[in-house]
């Protein structure tokens, strides 16, 4: 009775079933390395976002790359800011998805040195996008800004084109390579996300906490892909029993069908 496995329907069946059991079981373990490697992510930015703010100078300086463990360390740094210098970042979004600037000033620190600040957003409702936009002014004199470390941005990173031929104070791209070539000065690598002082009248809007990634999406789809794995065999034992049972319900109705037949004179 079990000769029907032997057909070429059977076989492809069962070579199928095959070559999904290993392939469905290195999928659920890729996931589960995917799952590793974000949740030790988020285990740096917990990390970075809860420790104490150091001197932007232990962790960075010019033409040095923020690592990731640096990244979104909380950092201060006390100067100058140099607002006829500064520059804002075009199409950037804030928490509402509307589209406006960064604003990105210079921080000329007591050594001069300079440590480039993310100030934060504000809206593009300027006369057009030619023209540098109403940018809110910082605290004059000497202030200490604290916020979290950031890396360069890059376009292979961060998928935005650099742009040239832009408005004059216009860059698509925080780097701090570019913008100490035109600032002709020392620039501290990466650049600083301000979180305080808190601007007045909320203007521009600070950056929000970064977001963590879902890790546990890819637990539930390591475990997933192995209960797929365990399924195809329970599955093809199902279909095994269900033929033999079928085959064997047809042989006994075809038996039942000679003994009740009336034998030939």
């Amino acid at each position: 009775m079990y000769r029907f496995l032997l057909t070429r329907q059977w076989v492809i069946l069962t070579l199928v079933a095959l070559v999904l059991i290993p392939t469905m079981i290195r999928l659920g373990i890729w996931q589960m390395h995917r799952y590793d490697e974000r949740a030790a992510r988020n285990q740096l930015v917990t990390d970075a976002l809860s420790a104490k703010p150091v001197p932007v100078e232990e962790l960075t300086s010019p033409g040095h790359t923020v690592t990731s463990r640096e990244r979104y360390h909380s950092v201060r740094a006390t100067g100058r800011f140099d607002t006829d210098r500064e520059v804002v970042v075009r199409r950037r979004t804030n928490a509402d998805d509307e589209v406006g600037y960064h604003v990105l000033t210079p921080l000329v620190l007591t050594d001069g040195k300079v440590v480039l600040v993310n100030r934060g957003w504000i809206p593009a409702d300027g006369p057009s996008q030619t023209a540098f936009p109403k940018v809110p002014a910082p605290p004059r004199g000497e202030v200490t800004v604290t916020g979290r470390l950031m890396p360069d941005e890059t376009t292979a990173a961060s998928g935005i084109k650099n742009l040239k031929g832009l408005p004059e104070r216009q860059v698509m791209l925080v780097n701090s390579a570019q913008q100490a070539k035109r600032l002709g000065a020392q620039v501290l690598g990466g650049y600083v996300a301000q979180t305080d002082p808190a601007p007045k009248g909320d203007v521009p809007e600070l950056l929000g906490k970064p977001g963590k990634e879902d890790s546990a999406l890819n637990f539930a789809y390591a475990y997933q892909w192995w209960l797929f794995a365990a399924a195809v065999p329970v599955g093809w034992v199902i279909l095994v029993r269900r033929e033999l049972r079928d085959r064997r319900r047809k042989a006994g109705s075809e038996q039942a069908v000679e003994d009740t037949t009336p034998a030939a004179v």
